[in-house]
């Protein structure tokens, strides 16, 4: 007998951030992924509005990976009633903890709105006793009708996409879609015969640099950082972002193919999640577990110093030239990298490397667009360093990978719904499938829900 599923676009639409899409089958409200939509800061005030749905109601929300714009809100979905269970890869779990605690952190100090009361360490603590991790390709029965599973995304360290089989039909969520191949993790799954298709499109009007075309851009930043007597600023997201470049930084040391210099990862947070990866080596690929045997220590080579300590960070300035820098946030919205900006943008001997994607608005699009002055921390910047961009060290498909992901699955795909993109992102991908593939894709607005034939 026909049954049907219906999927509500509660967030990451018209917008990168912010996921949190909304399933219901057989009488379950099952969520993927409740993010936080940023953009200008770390979170917007859109964030603090009532869910439309009763969190009370929900009855699982899955997790398709830890970055904070689909791990953000958990606290505020507890904070407002859920006690649903809640399901992700070991890893996902792992990394979520200091990920959510980190978030706390910045937002439980803004008390005029009340945030002091809903990222509470109460709030993250009951959320992981609801949690549960599961291996890749385990099921989970939810119903008699309905089994999910967890495919490798190759996004971030144990990022999944949520497969729901129901009634016999194949409903896939992605989370956000590797940039494969990738230093350290797997390449992105194939999944066969899928009938619905929730799919990201950050990158669905543009491609990335080649993996060797990186490394080589990566190399010559730094060289010529060297030769101007200069410091390099990378500002990085703490997780994935931060352990690709450690890992790529100590295969150019290792190989001699740059000269030595101090190198800091100036991040406590990026320092904690490096830990957890430790925890975690069988989930990266071959080369890279191949690369760490031998007691080799992970992420670690001569003349890299991990600064977790604020005075540490400050003495980074007393540090001779030329020197490299890693810092969060990656958008510098936040976080040590806007202290080291302030201080470093002026100068034309330095160079601000921006290696992963730029909100709208945010600072470091702001920079990488080519302003000469730039807000940061209240405080008008002027911008006289260098400005590099490398797009292929994004954690994301490009447009291209994009296609061929959906192009491995056309014989069976019904639908394809894209999200998690800007809107000239996702319109070009939409238009992309429809010419290139001849599928029904569409680019659904927040709040619009469609029904399934299962």
């Amino acid at each position: 007998m026909e049954k049907t599923a219906k999927i509500t676009f509660h967030g990451g639409t018209g917008s990168v951030t912010g996921a949190n899409f909304l399933l219901e089958v057989d009488g379950k409200k099952i969520l993927v992924d409740c993010g936080l939509t940023q953009g200008l800061k770390l979170a917007d005030d859109v964030n603090w509005e009532p869910f439309v749905y009763d969190p009370k109601e929900i009855d699982i929300l899955f997790v398709t990976h830890s970055h904070v714009d689909h791990v953000g809100r958990i606290p505020k979905l507890l904070h407002e009633g859920f006690r649903g269970k809640i399901y992700s890869t070991k890893p996902t779990k792992a990394l979520s903890l200091p990920m959510l605690e980190d978030t706390a952190g910045i937002l439980s100090k803004n008390t005029d709105i009340g945030l002091d009361k809903i990222y509470t360490p109460e709030n993250i603590k009951l959320a992981l006793s609801l949690w549960e991790g599961f291996d890749y390709h385990q099921k989970i029965n939810v119903t008699p009708n309905l089994e999910v599973s967890l495919f490798n995304a190759g996004h971030i360290l144990g990022s999944a996409m949520v497969l729901f089989t129901y009634n016999g039909k194949r409903i896939l969520f992605t989370g956000d879609l590797g940039n494969s191949p990738s230093p350290i993790l797997p390449d992105t799954e194939k999944v066969p015969d899928v009938d619905y298709l929730v799919m990201e499109s950050v990158y669905g009007d543009r491609n990335h640099e080649s993996r060797d075309e990186r490394r080589k851009y990566l190399e010559e930043t730094i060289e010529d950082n060297y030769k101007r007597k200069g410091t390099l600023i990378i500002p990085t997201f703490s997780l994935e972002r931060s352990q690709e470049l450690l890992f790529e930084l100590n295969a150019l040391v290792e190989g001699d193919r740059i000269p030595v210099m101090p190198i800091f990862l100036d991040s406590p947070l990026a320092i904690r999640l490096t830990d957890v990866f430790k925890q975690f080596r069988e989930y990266f690929n071959e080369s890279a577990q191949k690369a760490m045997s031998h007691e080799k220590y992970l992420f670690d080579f001569p003349g890299l110093h991990n600064t977790l300590k604020s005075e540490e960070s400050r003495m980074i300035a007393n540090v001779p030239n030329p020197k490299i820098v890693i810092a969060g946030s990656g958008m510098s919205t936040g976080g040590r990298v806007v202290h080291h900006e302030r201080h470093y943008l002026p100068d034309p001997n330095n160079t601000i490397l921006l290696a992963g994607y730029q909100a709208v608005g945010s600072p470091g699009r702001l920079i990488q667009e080519g302003v000469k002055t730039v807000r940061i921390s209240g405080e008008d910047v002027i911008v006289r360093a260098h400005v590099v961009t490398i797009y292929g060290y994004s954690g994301h498909k490009d447009s291209d990978g994009l296609l061929n992901f959906v192009e491995d699955m056309q014989e069976s795909i019904k639908k394809v719904f894209v999200v998690m993109g800007e809107p000239k992102s996702s319109m070009f991908l939409v238009q992309k499938l429809r010419d290139n593939l001849g599928i029904e894709a569409y680019a659904p607005e927040q709040g619009t829900s469609v029904t399934l034939s299962c």
